[in-house]
């Protein structure tokens, strides 16, 4: 009897495994290929929904942001989960605290502190026009 189940055993393990491991490069092919945000009603906004900003004080391209400090606690920079890649028009540049941040088209991306739910663009034109609604 055991030796039945031994050998009905080891093909059904390598057929889990082998399920698992395609479900494993599909979660993961995904991951790769899908960008930090989306597109909503015509603008930007981070996997929250909440709207995505840019800061005219910051150079498109260069790889960094002026937004520290009191500045970042009231534009908070779009996070960078571990592990995920740059991909398209998205980049990612590293931040004076160690910290990483998206960047679309070379601009990084903030949300406004005041904006707390979906939708919300209570940021556009703050601080004399310098932040601007990110736009796709």
């Amino acid at each position: 009897m055991f030796s039945k189940l031994a050998v009905l055993a080891i093909p059904l393990s390598a057929v889990l495994l082998t399920a698992c491991g395609s479900m494993h490069h599909k979660d993961q092919k995904n991951a790769d290929t899908s960008t930090p945000v989306r597109s909503a009603d015509g603008v930007l906004v981070g996997p929250d929904g909440r709207t995505l900003y840019t800061f005219t004080k910051d150079s498109a391209g260069s790889g960094a942001s002026t937004c520290y400090q009191q500045c970042a606690t009231n534009w908070p920079p779009l996070p960078v989960a571990s592990g995920a890649k740059p991909i398209g028009d998205f980049s990612i540049i590293q931040r004076t605290d160690n910290t990483q941040q998206w960047a679309y088209k070379g601009w990084p991306l903030y949300y406004f502190a005041k904006d707390s739910q979906a939708g919300e663009k209570r940021g556009d034109g703050m601080g004399g026009g310098v932040w601007k609604l990110a736009t796709p």
